[in-house]
This record gives structure tokens, sequence and C-alpha cells, in this order.
């Protein structure tokens, strides 16, 4: 399942492994766009509750009234959450991967990369390779910085971010800039009534997507913000 859209698959592995290859990537980029044309945003209404009695997580919802996505959390702070579709199919497992470092990461892996029956991770399933990952910024280095986590495709390891996260989640306005493209992809914002005269808080918001970023790993960088910041 592709969740980077085609261009940023074709060659963003590559240009984090070699930065002599960025400027070709930009010029890619460029041309791909320019030939795709700037496509239809996603919004995306983000309700941090579950729709099943006694459990946490969040329910999502499209423009048309669909259910899109799905959290529904069984086991209360397991460090491990699943992002379901609307029919319950696991799309993404996210994992909180403790480091003895600074910052600490946190694993995206595609489908469910977990076997829940006995609440242990098998051996060949654990030897999945994660699609992305996400480290919390330690501002305390820089108290400026609005910066709240940099997102890597694969594991972080050295390489550059592929996307920053900024603002405040407290706030639910948050950015996420492509690094490579120097753009904002997706947007958290408060959602107001329909008349504008009021929001609904900080448990109902937008998700906001653009071409560029699949909807779904918009969705996962969101669950991982409410782990590092709710």
């Amino acid at each position: 399942m592709m969740f980077f859209k085609s261009r940023r698959s074709r060659a963003a592995v590559h240009h984090h492994q070699s930065d002599s290859d960025e400027e070709d990537y930009r010029k890619r980029v460029n041309k791909e766009e320019e030939e795709e044309g700037p496509g239809p945003c996603t919004s995306l209404t983000v309700w941090r509750k579950s729709l099943l009695y006694c459990c946490t997580g969040f329910t999502v919802i499209g423009s048309e009234g669909d259910l899109v996505y799905r959290v529904d959390n069984y086991r209360g702070d397991s460090g491990e959450e699943v992002l379901m579709d609307g029919k319950g199919k696991p799309i993404l497992t996210i994992r909180h991967h403790k480091k003895l470092s600074l910052q600490d990461e946190w694993l995206v892996y595609e489908g469910e990369a977990a076997d829940h029956t006995n609440g242990r991770s098998s051996s060949k399933k654990e030897k999945k390779k994660p699609l992305f990952s996400l480290k919390k910024q330690a501002n305390f280095l820089n108290s400026n910085s609005n910066v709240l986590a940099r997102v890597f495709l694969g594991a972080a390891a050295d390489k550059r971010p592929a996307y920053v996260i900024q603002g405040s989640y407290a706030k639910r306005s948050c950015k996420v800039v492509d690094k490579v493209r120097n753009m904002v992809v997706a947007e958290i914002k408060m959602k107001e009534a329909a008349n504008g005269s009021a929001s609904f808080g900080s448990d109902v918001f937008q998700l906001v997507v653009r071409p560029g970023l699949d909807p779904t790993p918009a969705m996962a960088m969101v669950l991982l913000l409410d782990q590092m910041f709710s």
C-alpha cells in the first residue's frame, strides 16, 4: 500500500541517503507537480473519542459524513496504537520506541505489526521495517523553536527529516511542512461551528491534508502528537 504520493515514493529514500541527489530530486518533484496539477485538499473532522464503550481512541469523519478512520484502545496506555479504516481493518501500527537519549522515537508500521492475541509481537512481525518514524523535538535545547517533532522516512538513524511539525497541539494549531519542497502539506485546526461563532473545543478538530501527502500518514502524525502532548 502506497502511503506517500508517487513523487515521494520514487525518490525520497534515495534522497535522504545522499545529499548530492537533492537538486535532482527537487527538479523531479517540480516536474511531476506541473504534470499532475494541484489536486483537491482532504478535510477530515477528528473526534478524540472512540465509538466503542469503555475504549479510548479517535473517530475520524470525512467531508461526506463517512467514517474514514478509527482508533479503539482496549488496553489503555500500552505504548502502541492501531489506526484502522472505517470498517475496522488495521492500516498502520504506531509503537513507542523508548531510547536512552534526549529524544524518544515513535515507529509506524504498515498493517497490524503486533500479535494482539498474547500481547507480544511475533518474531516474524517484529522484523517489519517501519514506514516512517517520528522524534519529539527537545525544545529545552532551543526555547525559541516552534518545532514539535520531526518525521523521517523509515527509521530515523542519521537521516534528514522528510517533514517537520510546527505549532501547538494543545491549541490544535499545527502545520506539517515538507522539508524538500518547503511547503505546508497538512494542518491541524480548531473546528468552528457553521456560523463561525464558536468552536467545538479541543476534542473535536480539523485535519486538512493538501496534495502531496496521503491522509493516512497525516492522521498517524495526529495520533503521535496526541501521545506526546496529551
